[in-house]
């Protein structure tokens, strides 16, 4: 197994120089949160959360990972990364032709058992795994799973539109305020159909739609953290949680304390092998 702390886990270099497709790594981080300036590598990337939650940047968008979700990050991609609390993660580095109908872009995926146990045994493999090898099947086998992953839709796309950029630093710094589109427009200085217009040009999305998904994110982020359903709501400017609860199960197809029962019971990979233990950290 090959073991590294979290932030060098982010942030190396070293797994484009190892001569093989797919470079598996683990890490644990159990005392605070961390997080990553942006980077890249050759390699594409996949980065998978067995517990907290990871977020990862990029320069049009921003893609929160749950337990038991990863998010793929193409190669020569500029990115930054950021764990928050208690966090274990597994990472896959992977030549863009080593399997077909990887991912293109980046993208939540949901994880399921097989995939999650063929990550949990890919990282036991020596980084130099001897090619035509039953390691080398399993990795294959492995990407092809990760081929045909479900995309999950936790993706808030950012602008790049100076005043749109502004907007969106506003709603981060202050999810609750429940102004009216036309006047989140006055403040950045246009008009609220032109904004619109930008919107949906820059972005594909509507203003009501795009808070919503920036509310899931925070939502998630917190909830995650043991707060509960009802203090995330009034943390986020509803006026209970059965209106948060409605828009959540909205904007991703269930309610969150189903949601996240289904990612946390049973975040625990099966097999011991690939978890790096609290004091080795």
């Amino acid at each position: 197994m090959s073991r590294i702390a979290i932030t060098d886990l982010i942030t190396t270099q070293d797994v484009d120089n190892v001569p093989r497709p797919t470079v598996a790594l683990s890490a644990t981080s159990v005392t605070q949160d961390w997080e990553h300036a942006q980077h890249q590598h050759n390699k594409a990337q996949l980065l998978y959360s067995v517990r907290g939650i990871l977020n990862c940047e990029v320069e049009d968008g921003v893609w929160i990972v749950p337990p038991q979700c990863a998010v793929w990050i193409p190669g020569n991609l500029p990115h930054s990364a950021r764990g928050s609390g208690e966090t274990e993660c597994y990472c896959l580095f992977v030549d863009a032709d080593a399997a077909p109908d990887l991912p293109k872009t980046c993208c939540t995926l949901s994880v399921s058992p097989l995939m999650r146990e063929l990550l949990v045994k890919v990282v036991s493999f020596p980084a130099l795994y001897e090619l035509g090898s039953r390691e080398e099947r399993l990795i294959a086998t492995l990407l092809d799973e990760l081929a045909v992953a479900p995309v999950e839709n936790l993706h808030l796309p950012m602008p790049r539109d100076p005043r749109l950029r502004q907007l969106a630093e506003m709603l981060l710094a202050d999810p609750t305020d429940k102004a009216l589109k036309k006047e989140w427009a006055a403040r950045i200085g246009m008009s609220e159909r032109n904004m619109s217009r930008l919107l949906l040009h820059e972005i594909g999305m509507n203003f009501g739609r795009w808070r919503r998904q920036l509310h899931v994110i925070l939502a998630l982020q917190r909830l995650t953290k043991g707060e509960s359903v009802q203090t995330v709501a009034l943390g986020l400017g509803y006026e209970n949680a059965s209106g948060f609860v409605t828009m959540f199960r909205k904007a991703v197809g269930q309610p969150p304390a189903q949601y996240l029962s289904d990612r946390m019971a049973d975040n625990a990979p099966a097999s011991p092998r690939g978890i790096i233990l609290p004091e080795h950290i």
